[in-house]
């Protein structure tokens, strides 16, 4: 099995983070209430222009959007990059990326779902790092009282207490254990990246699919698009978690039965990793074994050092 990416130091209490946009334009009532959370844990958040951009449905520009990114990622003082939320917009911001500006900076936490998918791609294929699946600052169940929140904090602040992801209303569509490094995110994301320089197949990976807002027609589409692509060649194991508004769940779960089964690999279905739920944060670039029949992500290494 492949060795972890490279895992960023654990927060403490001090610590500045960067809090940014690479997609839409996020509601600045929420983003207030979430960095009021952020300075609940002792962290001190810089918000950059890009999260206090209006627009249709981008964060300003996509010029500032992928400067905002660049210096999130680059700066020695920022511990983290906290995207503030999903929307669209990162694929535009990915491609004004100057990656040989960015370098070989020192790895920090990034952190983020949906939309920013395409981003956590991006920072394990060109800087090797690992990364978090989680809830953002502007979104539902980032305030102190959520579980969601309790659980990024627990894998911010003491990563070594979080070695088991454990999902008791999940059931196997297909049983077995298959061990891995974790990958994925929001389907749909991981097709629009197919063929670019920042997608991450999915060879020997733990991998997770979930997406939002997608009839079952387009969610055939695009995990049909993830087959023929060969992405998911060499797969180790899926966990398949929510599909809001996705469809009646039988019809999504009979799909996932149809197009994921017979890879011959494990899979998990029903894991509330995703939109509509309160989050579990899923590290992204971290070895873990999945046990479909238990509905289990055990974590052999810690997300975070």
């Amino acid at each position: 099995m492949a060795e972890s990416l490279l895992r960023p130091p654990a927060l403490r209490p001090g610590d500045r983070v960067a809090v940014a946009a690479a997609s839409g334009p996020p509601d600045q009532a929420a983003l207030d209430r979430g960095l009021a959370a952020l300075r609940g844990l002792g962290l001190e958040p810089d918000v950059l222009p890009s999260a206090r951009a209006g627009g249709a449905y981008l964060a300003g520009s996509d010029a500032l959007r992928a400067a905002d990114l660049t210096r999130a990622l680059t700066d020695p003082s920022y511990r983290a990059v906290l995207l503030a939320c999903g929307g669209y917009g990162a694929q535009r911001t990915l491609e004004l990326v100057d990656w040989d500006r960015v370098g070989a900076p020192a790895p920090r936490a990034v952190i983020g779902y949906s939309d920013v998918t395409a981003l956590l791609e991006a920072v394990a294929v060109r800087l090797g790092w690992a990364s978090l699946f989680a809830p953002m600052p502007a979104c539902d169940g980032f305030h102190p009282d959520s579980p969601a929140f309790g659980h990024l904090a627990r894998l911010l602040t003491d990563p070594a207490s979080v070695r088991e992801l454990a999902f008791p209303r999940a059931r196997a569509l297909v049983p077995g254990t298959a061990e891995g490094v974790t990958a994925g995110g929001t389907a749909t994301l991981l097709a629009s990246s197919l063929g670019s320089a920042t997608s991450r197949p999915a060879r020997g990976a733990v991998l997770l699919l979930e997406d939002v807002d997608e009839e079952v027609y387009r969610l055939d589409r695009i995990l049909t698009q993830l087959r023929r692509s060969g992405y998911l060649d060499g797969v180790a194991g899926i966990v398949c978690g929510t599909f809001t508004r996705c469809g009646a769940p039988e019809e999504v779960e009979e799909l996932l039965r149809d197009r994921l089964g017979d890879l011959g690999v494990p899979v998990l279905a029903g894991a509330d990793v995703g939109h509509g739920v309160p989050m579990r944060t899923f590290p992204i670039g971290v070895r873990a074994r999945l046990d479909a029949d238990r509905g289990t992500v055990r974590l052999l290494d810690p997300p975070l050092t």
